[in-house]
């Protein structure tokens, strides 16, 4: 085993749960006052719940997307799940934007504004920050279990995930920190159907893609961690229909990409422990940006999630 696959002192699993454990430390208000010489208006003086979480260090040592998507969604769930005698209200949505790169040796602080408890509806805005700066602005609501109307879309076939080479048997022999976070440091196992674009274009350039991913342990049984893992694991590959319409790959040292937003919307009750098929395709590219579009299925078929990212994708000569 080289250095570079020396094993942290947490698996992968228990590093992402322990990432996700966030720490409330308080409260401050947070107000917006009117401008001067105008008529007053009542713009906002609300309390905020604050949390902290720890960073998974990262070899180019900026903060994962996924990682703040998901720590957003723990921070706000906790805020709704803390009702007294009201029932439990499941994520729906969120929208998010990606503000600036985030430190991966320093911890992020998350300061959640509650916007509304209604009679079905909660609504959440989450600020990421880190040295006193935002990083990830979100906006999420949750919703009341409801009957209504029923329909999904249907699910794409694939080749069983077990057909269906890992990470670690694509990359894991190459001594490189990138190669071996991929293939050993990654709590999510991904596999891709098409062919993986870590080192090499794919063989056709399509706009689209499907990646089967799952947990590689069991969970606890909370709806808001596996809808918080779904959200984690939605973010390291939904630009990869992107590259692959273009014959690009991770590898290439042109390749500048970075996540601009992101918006999720939990259809069903998802379990990230099980494995998920996430059909993605990328309807544009223009103006340095590329947009990913994503459908994730259970093995049974069922729609738990869409998914919809828009990234800075650029080549640079």
């Amino acid at each position: 085993m080289t250095s570079a696959q020396s094993p942290s002192p947490l698996d992968p699993v228990d590093d992402l749960l322990e990432t996700l454990d966030l720490q409330p430390i308080g409260r401050a208000r947070i107000r917006v006052d009117s401008p001067e010489a105008d008529e007053p208006v009542a713009l906002g003086d609300n309390a905020a719940d604050l949390f902290v979480g720890r960073s998974q260090p990262q070899p180019h040592g900026r903060v994962f997307g996924g990682q703040v998507l998901a720590q957003c969604v723990i921070a706000a769930g906790r805020t709704v799940a803390d009702q007294p005698g009201q029932p439990a209200r499941p994520i729906h949505s969120l929208h998010g934007y990606f503000l600036r790169a985030g430190d991966s040796s320093e911890p992020i602080r998350f300061a959640v504004e509650r916007l509304r408890d209604g009679g079905s509806f909660s609504a959440r805005r989450v600020h990421a920050l880190q040295h006193g700066q935002v990083i990830m602005s979100m906006i999420l609501s949750f919703q009341l279990p409801a009957d209504g109307l029923d329909h999904q879309a249907t699910m794409p076939a694939a080749p069983s995930p077990d057909r269906l080479r890992t990470a670690a048997d694509e990359v894991g022999d190459i001594d490189h920190p990138m190669a071996q976070h991929w293939a050993y440091r990654r709590a999510v196992d991904i596999r891709h159907v098409e062919g993986p674009l870590y080192l090499e274009p794919g063989a056709q350039a399509a706009a689209q893609q499907n990646i089967w991913m799952r947990v590689t342990e069991r969970l606890p049984d909370d709806p808001l961690l596996h809808a918080a893992v779904l959200a984690y694991g939605s973010d390291y590959t939904l630009l990869e229909s992107v590259l692959r319409r273009h014959r690009l790959s991770w590898a290439d040292p042109r390749i500048r990409a970075a996540s601009l937003d992101h918006a999720m919307w939990f259809h069903r009750p998802p379990r990230a422990d099980d494995w998920v098929l996430y059909q993605q395709e990328s309807p544009s590219a223009s103006g340095g940006r590329g947009l990913g579009i994503g459908k994730m299925f259970a093995a049974d078929g069922t729609l738990v999630a869409t998914v919809a990212q828009e990234g800075m994708v650029r080549v640079k000569e």
